[in-house]
């Protein structure tokens, strides 16, 4: 008997549809997106957020340096986790994009800053930043936290 990829098992339960009821969407003064998105999302345990940029919360100006751009990166990343509950302790997996994916000294200054403990920092993935914009750098993240919010 052949059965269809759509047919449904009645043996097996629906999963909950109602994911707008479980998601809230997290937006941190200062660095919010220009756009119509949160800077992260969560639900239940698990953080997501959307691209971290090196925008300074204060004067909403990005500095010309990747050093100042990392350090303000990292600053971010650490107030958007604390806005969705979490800790830079739940960080499980970053992914960082480079203008310049050799010159990764400013990064690795501000990671080991962040996550000095080397038996306990998240994964971490580079890729390479598009040429557009005044950013040499941005992030974003996945958190998993223990408790509800």
């Amino acid at each position: 008997m052949t059965q269809s990829m759509t047919d449904v098992r009645a043996d097996i339960p629906a999963q909950d549809d109602d994911v707008a009821g479980r998601r809230k969407s997290f937006t941190v003064e200062g660095i919010a997106h220009k756009f119509p998105v949160p800077n992260a999302c969560r639900i239940g345990n698990l953080i997501v957020s959307s691209a971290i940029h090196a925008i300074d919360p204060v004067t909403r100006a990005m500095p010309e340096d990747l050093e100042s751009q990392c350090a303000l990166v990292f600053a971010n990343m650490k107030a958007t986790v604390e806005a969705a509950g979490g800790s830079t302790d739940d960080i499980i997996k970053t992914t960082f994009f480079l203008r310049d994916r050799g010159n990764r000294g400013p990064l690795n200054d501000e990671w080991v800053r962040m996550f000095p403990d080397a038996d306990s920092r998240p994964a971490r993935h580079s890729q390479l930043l598009p040429a557009e914009g005044p950013s040499l750098i941005q992030c974003d993240f996945i958190a998993v936290v223990t408790g509800a919010f």
